[in-house]
C-alpha cells in the first residue's frame, strides 16, 4: 500500500489544490494532516480573529474530506516532529505541501527535510499553490526578484498562470485508526471581532461566485469607494487558501472588462509582495530601503490612532472598522498607514504589529510590505508622498457615508463637512485633531531632509 501525507498549511481547500491532487495521483492512500504549530503561538501570530477563522476553515475542510471518504487529522506540536510521527505510523513514502515564502515557512521546510532524512520519506514542495505565479518564476536579468511592480506585472502577465484543477471525488485513508486531536471551534476563541466573517472553503466559493457575477464589473471605478465597499473581501480566504489565487485570475480574465483587469492587477500585487519576501526575508521587520528615519513614539498619539480617536474622521472610521470586523477597506488601510507613518511619523512596525493583532487576513508578505510601501521604506517609487486625510476623505468618501457608519458621534454632520468636524458650529463628542497637518508635514519633510 503506497501512502502519502498531505500537510495542509495555507491551502485549506479541496478545489484547485495541486498539493492534494499530486498526492492522490502518486499514492493509493492519502493522509490529510494539519498541525497546530506551537511556534505560531510562541511568535504571537495566533491572533484571535485568525484563530476563529481558521477553526471555520478546518471544520469545513474536514467536512469536505469526509464526504469523499477521508477526514482531516489534527495534531498539535512542532510540525517536523508531528509529521515524522505520522510517517512512522503510516509508512508514508512522501509528504506533500505548498512551498512558502516567509522565513518561518522556509525553516519549516528545512526542518521537515532534516526530520525525515533517514526515514525513506520524501518531502515534495509544490509551487503556485498559495500564489497565482510562483515566486522566482519571473526575475529581472541578474537579480533574484523585482523591486518595482510595473516591470514585474508585465512579465507576470506574459508568463500566465497554471490551469485550474477540480476537487477530487474520493480521498482514501490508510487502513487502521489514526489518532487526531479535536477540531478547534470558533466558540472556544475569545476576543474575536464582533462582525468577523465566516471562514471555510464553502463560504469562500460562495463569495467568489457572488463577486464574479456582481461587483467585479464595477471594480475598476469603485474599488476605492469607501462607502460603496465594492471590493471582493476575499483577502481572508486567499490568506488561508480556502480559495485559489490562480483560479481567481483565470475566472476574472474570463469575465474580462475593466473590472476583471483591475482585479487581476490586484492579485498580481499580492504575488509581487510574495516574491519580494521570498528573496528578502528580513523585509518582514527590517526596512527594505532604509531612509535613515528617526521615528517618533508619542504613546498618546499611537493610542488615539489604534482606538480611532485621532480627530481625523476617515482615519478613525477605518480603525474602528478594523476593530469591529477584523478587516479594513483597502483605501482605509492606505490612509491609516500613511497617517501613522507620515503624519504622526511613527515607525511602520508599530502599525504593522497592530494590524497583525486584528486582521483576519494578516499576512506577513502583504501586511508588512504594504506598510513599508506606505511608510516609504519599501517598493514605492515615490517614498515621500504624504496623504492628506481630509482631502482623501472628501475624494473617496465624498458624501461622508463611510465616516458616519463608523463614527456615530458625527452622524448629524451632513455631507462632506463630516471630514472637517472642527468647523461644525455645534459641540460634538469627538476629539480635537491630535496633530496639525501643516506642522506634521513640515516635521516629516525636515526628518527626511526634504525641507
Amino acid at each position: 500500500m503506497n501512502v502519502a501525507v498531505v500537510l495542509f498549511t495555507s491551502d485549506l481547500r479541496l478545489h484547485d489544490n495541486p498539493v492534494l491532487r499530486s498526492a492522490l495521483r502518486d499514492a493509493d492512500r492519502v493522509v490529510p494532516l494539519f498541525v497546530r504549530d506551537e511556534a505560531v503561538h510562541r511568535a504571537g501570530f495566533d491572533a484571535p480573529n485568525r484563530l476563529a477563522f481558521l477553526a471555520d476553515c478546518l471544520a469545513d475542510l474536514d467536512a469536505g474530506l469526509r464526504k469523499r471518504g477521508g477526514r482531516l487529522i489534527i495534531r498539535t506540536g512542532p510540525v517536523a516532529k508531528e509529521v515524522r510521527r505520522l510517517v512512522e505510523e503510516t509508512g508514508a513514502g512522501a509528504v506533500h505541501l505548498a512551498a512558502g515564502v516567509s522565513g518561518y515557512a522556509q525553516r519549516r521546510e528545512e526542518r521537515l527535510r532534516t526530520a525525515l532524512a533517514d526515514s525513506g520519506c520524501e518531502v515534495r514542495l509544490h509551487d503556485a499553490v498559495v500564489t497565482a505565479l510562483a515566486p522566482g518564476r519571473v526575475v529581472p536579468t541578474g537579480k533574484d526578484h523585482f523591486a518595482v511592480f510595473t516591470p514585474y506585472f508585465r512579465r507576470w502577465e506574459a508568463a500566465g498562470v497554471r490551469g485550474t484543477l477540480t476537487a477530487p471525488r474520493a480521498v482514501r485513508l490508510p487502513d487502521g485508526e489514526l489518532s487526531s486531536d479535536p477540531l478547534p471551534s470558533r466558540d472556544g476563541v475569545g476576543d474575536v471581532s464582533p462582525a468577523l466573517a465566516d471562514g471555510g472553503e464553502q463560504a469562500g466559493r460562495k463569495l467568489v461566485t457572488s463577486w464574479l457575477s456582481g461587483d467585479l464589473a464595477d471594480y475598476a471605478d469603485g474599488h476605492d469607494d469607501l462607502a460603496g465597499d465594492a471590493t471582493s473581501r476575499l483577502s481572508p480566504h486567499l490568506h488561508f487558501g480556502t480559495v485559489s489565487a490562480a483560479e481567481l485570475v483565470g475566472r476574472a480574465r474570463e469575465k474580462g472588462g475593466p473590472g476583471g483587469e483591475a482585479f487581476v492587477r490586484q492579485l498580481a500585487w499580492r504575488d509581487f509582495h510574495h516574491q519580494v519576501l521570498a528573496a528578502r526575508h528580513d523585509a518582514s521587520w527590517s526596512d527594505y530601503r532604509p531612509r535613515q528615519d528617526r521615528w517618533r513614539s508619542d504613546e498618546d498619539e499611537i493610542t488615539a490612532w489604534k482606538t480611532g480617536r485621532t480627530g481625523y474622521p476617515v482615519v478613525d472610521a477605518a480603525m474602528r472598522q478594523l476593530a469591529h470586523e477584523g478587516w479594513m477597506h483597502n483605501r482605509g488601510r492606505l490612509l491609516a498607514a500613511s497617517f501613522l507613518t507620515k503624519t504622526l511619523y511613527v515607525d511602520w512596525r508599530v502599525g504593522a504589529r497592530h494590524f497583525l493583532e486584528l486582521l483576519v487576513d494578516g499576512d506577513i508578505a502583504n501586511n508588512q510590505l504594504n506598510w513599508q510601501w506606505a511608510a516609504g521604506t519599501g517598493t514605492d517609487t515615490r517614498p515621500n508622498r504624504v496623504l492628506n486625510p481630509v482631502t482623501q476623505g472628501k475624494r473617496y468618501d465624498p458624501h461622508g457615508d463611510y465616516v458616519r457608519r463608523w463614527v456615530p458621534e458625527l452622524a448629524e454632520v451632513k455631507g462632506s463637512a463630516v471630514h472637517e468636524p472642527w468647523k461644525a458650529k455645534d459641540a460634538l463628542d469627538y476629539p480635537d485633531p491630535v496633530v496639525d497637518l501643516g506642522e506634521a508635514r513640515a516635521r516629516f519633510a525636515k526628518a527626511r531632509g526634504l525641507d
